[in-house]
Formats: structure tokens, C-alpha cells, sequence
């Protein structure tokens, strides 16, 4: 299983229509709406990278009033 977050910038005040539209998409566990540089932080998860990728380029950048993404994928560093 491979989980990221996926900060969002999106168009001045969409952010909620975005967050509330990202939410209902198949393996996004949950999209908040944060204020800073970044407009909506979602975090999701896939079985692969492959179907993660596919997740944010053909749905979450499918959802109208987003300008930018970028998806940060979890590690898990041992100490």
C-alpha cells in the first residue's frame, strides 16, 4: 500500500468546492482545506506508485478549480 499527501493550490475561493469534490474520489482518505501555500491537503492511498499516479493526474487534477499539485509520498525511515 502506498500513501500520500497531495497539496493543492487551487483558484481564489474554491477551496472548500474543492476539498468537498476530492473527498468523494476513490482512495482519498480525507482533503481539508488549510490556509498557507497550499489551499487543500489531501492525503490517499493506492496499492502501487503506478495507480497512485493515476489517482492524482486522471482524478484529483481532473476536479475543476485546482491550478497545482504536488503529491508527497510517505516513507517509513527505520532509526
Amino acid at each position: 500500500m502506498v500513501q500520500a499527501y497531495i497539496l493543492v493550490q487551487t483558484e481564489v475561493g474554491k477551496a472548500a468546492a474543492v476539498a468537498a469534490a476530492i473527498s468523494g474520489i476513490g482512495g482519498v482518505t480525507s482533503a481539508e482545506d488549510v490556509t498557507g501555500p497550499y489551499d487543500v491537503i489531501v492525503r490517499a492511498q493506492a496499492e502501487s506508485v503506478d495507480e497512485l499516479g493515476q489517482l492524482v493526474v486522471a482524478q484529483v487534477q481532473g476536479v475543476p478549480g485546482i491550478t497545482r499539485t504536488l503529491t508527497c509520498p510517505v516513507v517509513h525511515l527505520s532509526a
